[in-house]
């Protein structure tokens, strides 16, 4: 199974009124499992950067002028995707936009079928808590100290250890076997077993849930199964 974890930085909220794709990063997962291989592109706006754009993601529109549109971009981004599913944060906005992007220049759009929303994953198994990528990779352990600001690549290989914490963490496939990108890897023995991790995952509930479900189990009385356990 080919996976391609994406993330797009714009100049805004909405194509439909001129918005444009500035930054395109990409990671490829196969069988979970990360292959090395990756995609970026900055890209030409062919328009001004507005402030609060340029605030999330610190690109000018001087640093994009001499930047390959996207119609130049495009090619190669859609090699690099083939036929992957697309795992995305918040992937309507993304998916959106690529697809404006595609249609502008007559080119096959992306079928939303193909896309894997970790924010929608995110707010069903933690409803009520924050699940920015930010809020995530805190749940997770994982380390987002180099992100000042948003980064396309960034972002796009934050997303990936993110999803695979949200798939249950990284595990080896079925046939135990890890595969680059079309190529077979070696083969791992039937007895082969995950090492322990090097950095234990936070606590998955805060003091306060804690509390108010120890408050709630007091008032099951003193034969309740929770209080056996």
């Amino acid at each position: 199974m080919r996976e391609i974890v994406l993330d797009t930085e714009t100049t805004g909220l909405d194509p439909a009124g001129g918005d444009r794709i500035v930054e395109i990063g990409g990671v490829e997962l196969v069988n979970h499992m990360p292959t090395g291989r990756s995609f970026h592109a900055y890209i030409n706006p062919e328009r001004d950067m507005p402030a609060e754009a340029f605030a999330v993601h610190g690109l000018s529109a001087e640093f994009l002028s001499d930047k390959p549109k996207f119609r130049e971009v495009a090619p190669d981004f859609l090699a690099f995707v083939g036929d992957a599913t697309l795992v995305i944060h918040n992937a309507s906005f993304d998916m959106k936009f690529l697809n404006a992007e595609l249609g502008w220049i007559e080119a096959e759009t992306l079928p939303w079928s193909r896309a894997v929303d970790t924010l929608d994953i995110a707010r069903r198994r933690f409803p009520g808590a924050l699940n920015s990528l930010d809020a995530l990779c805190r749940r997770f352990g994982v380390d987002n100290s180099g992100r000042e600001k948003h980064g396309a690549l960034l972002d796009s290989e934050l997303l990936a250890e993110v999803y695979l914490e949200l798939m249950g963490g990284r595990q080896p496939d079925l046939t135990l076997t890890v595969v680059a990108s079309g190529d077979a890897g070696p083969a791992v023995s039937s007895d082969w077993t995950p090492p322990p991790r090097a950095r234990p995952l936070p606590p998955r509930i805060t003091p306060a849930e804690a509390e108010a479900h120890a408050a709630f189990v007091a008032t099951l009385g003193e034969n309740a199964l929770w209080t056996k356990l």
